[in-house]
């Protein structure tokens, strides 16, 4: 019916599938309000971006947090209540946000003050609302940020990438004594673990792997806001490493994807898609995992958990809560964090504590997994001093699994983990999946970027004029056209070089050009 502000441009396609995406797609009894999130591809070729420091914010946000650049989250408040005046006898409506960022808490609870109002006062509410949003600051990575909304102060930190993992958010404090005092959002993204998990604690080390392998799943649940949180949960569970598959918190049957996802003439792809509507159990069957959740029941204290089953058992019609996958884990299951939980739950001990401890767990998880990796990819840079000014910075060594594989003996996993299992054999299937992929093309990409900030101060310290005694002037112009390049890119690509560094090598470039004949210091000002 309306988008807000009125000159953003959606494709006719994204505008479809967001109007599907907005409302529970299968029948759900409930009435009142419910908000779940989804995830778009975005359609039309890429868009110029509105923000000109992407670039800037994507080097110093959690890789985990970066702003997407094809896709974009839609953060849905849904509100269904009766009237009889209304053809159907409910008054059915949306309130969408769409943003490239995945920050969920803090775009919800936005949700939770704006929606409310604007079903009540319509238009003229989120022309104010707009106005102020536009006042909020970018988000700066390691800022803590006061956002001005229909009366109250949000108070967020934005995440840093130099954030050490697993270190709570620092305590906020309001040096302004903000009045009203301000609504403090403990992060801006994070879930809670403990609620989205609740019938499948007991399969956490399964799920993990699954998600860290990138294999594909499916999420059959209740409803949307169900869907949408385990989806979310399940991503998050690999930080700090970054899960580079694609995932759907909730997808419907009209999606544009869906005979892509639904096919069978070739494999699944590498995705975690969430769904209610029963209609995917008989498309999806096909699938390697999936997993069922009903409503939540306790048994006791309990949450009720779900059992493994084999994949033939996947009913169409009247399919039991449960993970339908023949897949056998490569580490043994965690029976102390189990115990933990339980007595947790026990202890009634309040759910962001046992958050805490599940997030805690599988960060210490990934870091046994990826600091073997990290170890050993940083044994593939070349030696400082081989790096010289005149010659092109040495290659980084090829990554060679097998030599990988050896050095697991004596510094593996094992050092930092109790689990038992097959490290091995998870190794080697996480090479083939896009998430190492994706892990080994940023490190090289940084380490690329290190050498040539390491060779732009080797070139700082040499002797130029004596580099120059011998030289044709076809040589020296050559230097001249190479170390205006280095300057350029360093300044393009942001790299982590010194400012003065880049400041001497211009003065270097200026001091080779004075000591050339007239001609071909005109020619190359003009260059």
């Amino acid at each position: 019916q309306l988008v807000y502000p009125y000159d953003f441009r959606l494709t006719e396609k994204e505008k479809t599938s967001i109007c599907y995406l907005s409302f529970p797609d299968s029948y759900s009894g409930g009435l009142g309000d419910t908000q779940f999130s989804f995830r778009l591809r975005q359609s039309g070729g890429q868009r110029t971006a509105h923000y000109e420091d992407d670039g800037e914010y994507n080097r110093e946000a959690p890789l985990t947090l970066q702003r997407e650049s094809a896709h974009y989250f839609g953060y849905v408040y849904f509100r269904q209540v009766k009237d009889s005046s209304m053809k159907r006898g409910y008054f059915q409506k949306s309130l969408v946000l769409v943003s490239r960022l995945p920050y969920v808490n803090l775009f919800q609870s936005l949700l939770q003050l704006i929606a409310p109002e604007y079903f009540d006062k319509l238009e003229p509410c989120l022309e104010a609302v707009c106005n102020e949003i536009d006042q909020w600051p970018p988000p700066a990575p390691g800022q803590t940020l006061n956002l001005p909304v229909m009366g109250v102060v949000i108070q967020v930190r934005i995440p840093s990438r130099v954030d050490k993992p697993g270190s709570s958010p620092v305590k906020q404090f309001n040096q302004e004594n903000l009045l009203p005092a301000p609504m403090v959002l403990p992060s801006i993204h994070e879930l809670d673990l403990f609620r989205c998990f609740q019938p499948v604690l007991i399969h956490i080390q399964m799920l993990w792997e699954l998600m860290l392998l990138g294999e594909p799943i499916v999420i059959m649940a209740p409803s949307p806001t169900v869907s949408s949180e385990m989806v979310l949960a399940l991503t998050s569970c690999l930080a700090p490493l970054r899960y580079c598959c694609d995932y759907r918190p909730y997808f419907t049957i009209h999606d544009s994807e869906f005979k892509e996802y639904t096919t069978r003439t070739q494999a699944p792809p590498n995705i975690v898609v969430g769904v209610t509507n029963p209609f995917f159990i008989k498309t999806l069957q096909h699938w390697p995992h999936i997993l069922r959740i009903g409503e939540l029941r306790m048994s006791g204290d309990l949450p009720k958990q779900v059992k493994v089953k084999k994949l033939a058992k996947l009913k169409t019609l009247d399919t039991k809560p449960g993970i339908y996958t023949s897949y056998k884990t490569f580490l043994h299951k965690d029976k102390t964090l189990i115990k933990r939980l339980l007595k947790g739950i026990q202890r009634k001990r309040p759910s962001e504590v046992q958050s805490a401890l599940l997030r805690r767990h599988l960060l210490e998880l990934t870091q046994s997994f990826i600091i073997p990796l990290e170890h050993y990819i940083a044994s593939l840079m070349p030696l400082q001093r081989a790096i010289t000014p005149w010659k092109n910075p040495p290659q980084i060594r090829p990554f060679r699994q097998e030599d990988f594989m050896k050095t697991l003996e004596h510094a593996g996993p094992q050092l930092t983990c109790v689990l038992k299992g097959d490290w091995l054999g998870l190794y080697r299937r996480f090479f083939k999946s896009p998430n190492f992929d994706g892990w080994y093309r940023q490190r090289h990409k940084e380490m690329t970027q290190k050498l040539e900030a390491l060779h732009l101060e080797a070139i700082c310290e040499a002797n130029i004029v004596a580099w120059m005694k011998d030289k044709s002037e076809v040589e020296i112009v050559d230097l001249v056209l190479k170390l205006r390049e280095k300057l350029v890119r360093a300044r393009c690509q942001h790299l982590p070089v010194k400012e003065e560094t880049l400041q001497r090598v211009g003065l270097y470039i200026e001091t080779i050009i004075g000591s050339l004949p007239e001609d071909l210091q005109a020619v190359l000002h003009h260059h």
